[in-house]
């Protein structure tokens, strides 16, 4: 058998793992490939043994470039591995540890661990932006108005940070009730690209504090990896959070890892049950009676109407001035106004109690410590 092992296809390897050696002695490679599997053998139990690691398309061929002169060998060795980074780290390190190759002394040197969808993704980003300005520049003569919206809709789903640890998360995790809940800044990335920005990362397994004041106002479906990091994360959850539904990925995959398609199929299949909690339903149809009457009385006119916990109108603002005329009203709890949403004017309306805000457009938030509620009129069909 061709010690090299089976060609391991190009679009599931994860990482190369890159080792430089020096032999004193000459050697062919067939000797360097032998040492490697023989005395890696048995180390960590047959599961981790390239041999068997090979039948399990988790490495791929080993290949091998070497040089000889004056009775020594360097060269290069190069594993391509689909496994996860720790899997390959413990590879790289028994690898490390061969110190002889035939009957001559060797040493092996880890160069590094190269995360190829990295160069994989720098590739199709660069691609991307090659079709973005063609289509751009076919299509604005024909469609200004859908480019305005799509270029308004990629503002919108940037990677934005959340709550005192900076979580990383999707804007729609201001504005929607239902919030998915993911292990890493990866995951929220692959969610956004698949349209779904009501996302927030754990980064750990300790959960952190204001995840778990979101499952006590919201409701939260966690989306974990389908491994045993994923299962472990999934019993904290259950033990300290109001979790709703914990949805896993296929066995054996990462969330980060599944395809658009596959995000969306997962997550419609799984949630279609999934219950309303009804004080939230009930909230949400008064404040959506309340916009709907007034939306005709403040659109194009560049004000806004504050409303008190009763949904009472209590002032009527110039946009401009709303601001400054906030800081001087008692009991305003909602904002309906005819403007963009702003950080500046989250920033204000948390500090007097503000529960949410509506308006045209949400701009580039950064920040809501106090969880305001933000929508749109769209979000409440109108427009």
């Amino acid at each position: 058998m061709d010690k090299g092992g089976t060609n391991l296809h190009s679009s599931i390897v994860k990482y190369h793992v890159r080792l430089k050696f020096n032999i004193e002695g000459v050697v062919e490679k067939a000797d360097l490939i032998g040492a490697i599997f023989g005395q890696t053998e048995g180390l960590f139990g047959p599961e981790m043994n390239l041999n068997e690691l090979q039948k399990s398309w988790k490495v791929g061929r080993i290949e091998v470039s070497l040089e000889s002169k004056k009775d020594q060998t360097q060269g290069e060795v190069l594993i391509p591995m689909s496994t996860d980074i720790s899997t390959a780290a413990l590879i790289a390190a028994a690898v490390e540890s061969v110190d002889k190759v035939g009957p001559c002394l060797a040493r092996f040197i880890l160069l590094g661990i190269e995360d190829v969808r990295v160069y994989k993704r720098k590739m199709i980003v660069e691609r991307a932006k090659i079709i973005i300005k063609e289509w751009a520049s076919k299509s604005v003569s024909e469609s200004g108005e859908l480019l305005k919206d799509l270029i308004e809709v990629a503002k919108r789903s940037k990677l934005i940070s959340y709550g005192k640890e900076e979580l990383p998360a999707g804007p729609g995790v201001y504005t929607s009730d239902l919030i998915i809940l993911v292990e890493g800044r990866a995951d929220v990335i692959n969610l956004l690209k698949a349209g779904i920005d009501n996302v927030i990362a754990i980064e750990g397994v300790k959960i952190p504090e204001s995840v778990i004041k979101l499952s006590k106002e919201k409701r939260i479906v966690a989306f974990l990896d389908g491994d045993r990091g994923g299962d472990l994360i999934s019993k904290e959850l259950s033990q300290i959070t109001n979790i709703n539904k914990i949805i896993m990925a296929p066995q054996g995959k990462e969330v980060e890892d599944l395809a658009p398609t596959e995000v969306i199929n997962i997550l419609k299949k799984e949630m279609e049950e999934l219950p309303i909690k009804k004080i939230s339903a009930d909230y949400h149809e008064q404040l959506s009676e309340k916009v709907s009457e007034f939306f005709p009385k403040i659109n194009n006119t560049l004000e806004a109407i504050i409303l008190d916990e009763n949904f009472s109108q209590i002032m009527k603002s110039p946009i401009n001035e709303l601001v400054q005329r906030l800081e001087n009203v008692e009991g305003s709890k909602y904002i309906i106004f005819d403007g963009i949403i702003t950080q500046r004017l989250i920033d204000s309306a948390s500090k007097i109690g503000i529960q949410a805000i509506v308006g045209h457009r949400i701009g580039d938030i950064k920040s809501n410590q106090a969880d305001l509620l933000l929508k749109t009129f769209n979000e409440f069909g109108i427009e």
